[in-house]
């Protein structure tokens, strides 16, 4: 007798709960593995589908580096590296990893608000597949922008944003922009097919990327103003447009970006550290704090206030226009909050450069 729709769903249900509880002993998950009895590419499959019904599992989340791991080691999977090529996985295939990870951390961000675990997820898979690809971060920016503006409450996905921007702003830059080579074309590949390595000469003659910082900034916070203006009284807006001003500023000035706490992941075993909570916005203690601008770290404030009382300020423009805007909001709004957030974001403007 055929099952009814209503006792499949209780059957897979019980399932997924079956594969969450087994990650959490995830010992034998990895016995599994490391005997062979179990292939790593499907226990990538298992982990997807305990997510769709536990998207911030941590322990699930913390496997999945592990086996991510097995992936790029040497003989780890025979059937994802090439004949005679035993040290490397393919570019190709580890492109292809980074893509479906970023489909399971978005698919994972959707079911749950503030997904931490799945963001940190995210930025680990940047630094460790991607290595922080320069072509890989734009994409990701570029992708991330429809997620954001659907979820303006969710601090992860913004937090996430301003990983990518300082991680492109951290190459090396000169005057306004960065002339950077895609870094895993650069990446020596000795065991690579004859052909393949000629494919890689040819695409690192080619493929360069000039990244424009000051216009990407400028578009990220023209994106604020139209979150903003459209989303009135959401204070994860006004925290962001903080931080990429923070951002614009200092570049505008060539001066030292202080180092930003921006995830938690450690990077010897893939686990989350526990010295930091679980959220992405722990380090806002106080309405519209930004990282290394808040009460833990006063005297490097007022140290970076002193320098910058000291330097001309070369985005006058700028900071016109921020003020352009605040005093636009609080003339016109009627949203409690919104013009509170106005008015905080508007006094860090003057206490921030000192104007």
């Amino acid at each position: 007798m055929a099952e009814s729709p209503e006792e499949v769903a209780v059957l897979v249900q019980r399932v997924v709960k079956d594969l969450n509880n087994a990650f959490k002993r995830n010992p034998h998950m990895k016995e599994l593995i490391l005997s062979g009895t179990l292939s790593p590419v499907k226990d990538l499959h298992l982990g997807k589908l305990a997510l769709t019904k536990f998207p911030k599992s941590p322990e699930t989340w913390i496997h999945r580096r592990w086996v991510l791991q097995q992936l790029i080691q040497e003989n780890s999977l025979p059937t994802l590296v090439t004949k005679g090529n035993l040290g490397t996985v393919p570019m190709e295939r580890i492109q292809r990893l980074v893509q479906e990870e970023m489909d399971v951390c978005c698919e994972a961000a959707g079911r749950y608000p503030s997904n931490y675990n799945a963001w940190s997820h995210r930025i680990w898979i940047l630094q460790r597949l991607g290595k922080l690809d320069v072509k890989i971060l734009l994409d990701e920016l570029s992708s991330t922008k429809h997620w954001v503006s659907m979820h303006v409450s969710d601090h992860s996905g913004f937090h996430y944003r301003q990983f990518l921007i300082k991680s492109l702003i951290g190459r090396t830059v000169t005057d306004n922009s960065i002339l950077v080579q895609n870094q895993l074309v650069n990446e020596p590949t000795p065991s690579l097919p004859k052909d393949e390595k000629n494919e890689v000469s040819e695409a690192a003659c080619t493929e360069q990327l000039r990244v424009d910082l000051p216009n990407l900034l400028k578009e990220e916070l023209e994106l604020c103003t139209d979150l903003i203006d459209t989303f009135p009284g959401h204070e994860t807006l006004w925290c962001h447009r903080r931080h990429v001003f923070y951002l614009q500023h200092h570049l505008n000035n060539k001066l030292p970006l202080p180092n930003v706490r921006l995830t938690s992941v450690d990077s010897s075993d893939g686990t989350l550290n526990n010295s930091h909570p679980s959220t992405a916005v722990s380090h806002v203690t106080h309405a519209m704090d930004v990282d290394g601008l808040n009460e833990s770290s006063k005297q490097g404030y007022t140290q970076e206030t002193k320098r910058l009382k000291r330097a001309p300020t070369q985005d006058s423009l700028g900071l016109e226009m921020e003020y352009r805007f605040t005093d636009n909001i609080l003339a016109t709004c009627r949203d409690v909050e919104q013009v509170r957030f106005a008015t905080e974001y508007r006094k860090w403007l003057v206490t921030f450069l000192g104007q």
